[in-house]
C-alpha cells in the first residue's frame, strides 16, 4: 500500500507542474514540459487505478486529484503548444508579406 501511496503524491505533485507550466507557456518549452510531466502522471494514476481495481481498494483522494491534474494540465499544455506554434506560423507568414 505504501507504494501507491507514494504513486500517488508523485502523480498530484507531476499534475500540478503541468497546470502551473501552463501559465509560463509563452516560452514553448515550458509547454513541452508540462505535457512530459503530465504523461508521467497520468501513467503513475492509471497504475494506481488498475491495482486498485486488482486488489480490491479505493485509491487515495490524491491519486484521484493527481489523475485529474494530469488530464487537465496534459490539455492545457497541449493547447498552449498548438497556439505557440500556431502564432509563429502566423509571425513568419506576416513577415514575408
Amino acid at each position: 500500500m505504501e507504494q501507491y501511496n507514494n504513486k500517488a503524491t508523485a502523480s498530484l505533485v507531476l499534475g500540478i507542474v503541468s497546470v502551473v507550466s501552463v501559465v509560463f507557456s509563452l516560452l514553448w518549452f515550458f509547454s513541452l514540459i508540462g505535457i512530459a510531466c503530465a504523461i508521467v502522471g497520468l501513467i503513475f494514476g492509471i497504475q494506481i487505478r488498475k491495482a486498485a481495481q486488482l486488489e480490491g481498494f479505493t485509491p487515495s483522494g490524491t491519486a484521484n486529484a493527481g489523475f485529474i491534474l494530469s488530464i487537465i494540465g496534459l490539455a492545457l499544455c497541449a493547447l498552449a503548444f498548438v497556439v505557440c506554434v500556431a502564432c509563429v506560423g502566423l509571425l513568419s507568414t506576416a513577415a514575408i508579406l
